[in-house]
């Protein structure tokens, strides 16, 4: 059967009608560019009356009055003034104009680059957060990304996220540390590497929440701290993570920062502190931070198992009992501080039977810092000698009673080496520098709600006391003030903190006939005769 040809108004009508909207178009276009000054104008007209409705209903009945004779006084004296209602036109037309200007739209939504991240990363959480019978799934290959992620997310300026709301259902395991970490390594990988997230789990709404933490400021600088007796700054942390600020000196400007509050003493819960990380990790920067605050109302001996010399500038200072880095000395430091650690808790409880309060002698606290005593362990079982660590069994036992605080700092290669009493009664950890959350596991206790990364600066770490929530931590700045690579700045600040006068260099060059090793000596020999009568 032959087909009829169409009409030819069906055929010819359609590249007319083409032709016609074309032109409609056009002169559409045309209009609008002419007629655009007198479009802009009324649009700043209905700005600026909606403005004027918004006020005079903001405006209290009993204040009317007034506003419309200010307003009828304004109009008179304009049409009296030559030239009046021309400018008065004039600035009306030029508000308007201004008010009405088109302004580029805000970006409501994300652009393609990012709903193509939003999607690569629904997609890679579709195995964890799926089943087979699932009837209803949030999380299916090729679903819907925006049901799970919404509108809680936020990009940086480079296209990479800062912060990620996700539902998953209700199903998922997440009082698992296991599957926790799985899909945190997940986010972790697709949302960009070399930087730190926090995660958290709100299990009773089934949400998960990603953010970016910002860098910890690595500028603050040792400095005398505003404490109570008997608190510490280990260092600084997020505003967010304590409820107190202390006020610091960070370079040239004065701020509040958000310290983490070691407390130690008779009422301290942790009172004895360990130190774990990588060398150049910043664990001797620590351990020389907290020997400046202990100088300020207690004394110290400070027994370094290294010997590379990061405490000789405490030598000679007012309170510094000893600066210990052979196996002799630290053994018969070490023996002494036991037996003052009895001595303290005999006087203190012959006191408590007398009625009396405690002597004077027992009050000031006594700091024990001992600095990789793991290779001093090493030195005396090849030389036959009692390892220094098993003298800390009465310090780290009574020291909370006695006012006798230890803080140890070792390496992870020699954390095995350490005693069953130290780490049974330092309750109160640190790790610092580059560490696996295996590694910072086995020495916190539980694993960090962040992720660590490979590249930190030194005395960056992390902290927990006791069964407290783990904590981002920064090491203010302590290096040695001796060391030629130290900042004039820095050397400064140091030995600012440094209790009495600065020895001279020749007399720590020469042997310990001085004036203040008999001081010290007589300490160390004199006290232990008490207890033991």
């Amino acid at each position: 059967m032959a087909r009829r040809p169409l009409p030819r108004i069906l055929s010819s009508g359609s590249a007319s009608i083409t032709r016609g909207r074309e032109i409609a178009r056009t002169a559409a276009d045309n209009a609008t560019d002419v007629l655009h000054p007198l479009i802009t104008v009324t649009r700043g007209l209905r700005l600026l009356a909606g403005a004027g409705r918004q006020k005079w209903a903001a405006t209290p009945r009993e204040r009317r009055g007034h506003v419309l004779f200010l307003v009828a006084a304004c109009v008179l004296t304009v049409a009296l003034i030559p030239y009046g209602p021309l400018l008065a036109l004039i600035s009306v037309m030029g508000a308007a104009a201004w008010r009405g200007r088109e302004r580029t739209p805000v970006r409501t939504g994300p652009d393609e680059a990012e709903t193509a991240r939003l999607r690569a990363l629904y997609e890679a959480l579709v195995p964890h957060f799926s089943a087979p019978d699932d009837p209803g799934p949030l999380f299916s290959h090729g679903g819907d990304w925006e049901k799970v992620f919404g509108t809680s997310y936020a990009f940086d300026g480079n296209g990479r996220l800062t912060r990620l709301q996700v539902t998953y259902p209700a199903y998922f395991t997440d009082g698992d540390p296991e599957s926790r970490a799985r899909v945190e390594q997940v986010l972790h990988a697709k949302s960009g590497r070399g930087r730190e997230y926090h995660f958290a789990w709100d299990e009773e709404s089934n949400q998960l929440l990603m953010t970016v933490l910002a860098a910890l400021p690595t500028s603050i600088a040792a400095q005398r701290f505003v404490t109570a007796p008997g608190e510490t700054v280990l260092g600084f942390t997020d505003a967010d993570a304590v409820q107190r600020t202390v006020p610091v000196q960070d370079g040239d400007t004065a701020r509040d920062a958000s310290p983490v509050i070691w407390r130690t003493g008779s009422r301290s819960t942790e009172p004895h502190l360990l130190i774990a990380g990588h060398p150049g990790s910043g664990t001797t920067t620590l351990m020389r931070s907290l020997a400046l605050q202990a100088l300020r109302d207690g004394d110290v001996l400070v027994v370094e198992g290294g010997g590379t010399g990061e405490y000789g500038f405490l030598a000679g200072r007012d309170g510094v009992l000893a600066v210990e880095c052979g196996l002799a000395g630290a053994l018969a430091t070490l023996e002494w501080a036991a037996h003052e650690t009895e001595r303290r808790l005999i006087a203190a409880n012959r006191a408590r039977q007398a009625g009396h309060p405690e002597p004077e002698d027992i009050k000031r606290p006594l700091w024990l810092v001992l600095d990789r005593p793991s290779v001093l362990g090493h030195l005396a079982a090849a030389d036959g000698r009692q390892d220094p660590q098993e003298l800390l069994q009465v310090p780290l036992r009574h020291g909370r009673a006695a006012g006798v605080t230890v803080v140890v700092a070792d390496q992870f290669d020699s954390l095995d080496s350490l005693t069953e009493a130290v780490r049974t009664h330092t309750r109160a950890r640190v790790v610092l520098g580059p560490a696996t959350r295996d590694e910072v596991e086995a020495v916190l206790g539980t694993e960090p709600h962040t992720t660590p990364t490979a590249d930190v600066p030194p005395g960056r770490g992390y902290t927990r006391l006791g069964t407290g929530p783990v904590l981002r931590l920064q090491v203010p700045a302590t290096p040695d003030p001796y060391d030629p690579a130290t900042s004039e700045a820095h050397r400064q600040a140091v030995l600012d903190l440094l209790p009495g006068a600065a020895p001279a260099v020749q007399e720590r060059s020469e042997p310990r006939a001085t004036e203040t090793s008999p001081v010290h000596t007589d300490k160390l020999v004199a006290t232990p005769a008490v207890a033991e009568g």
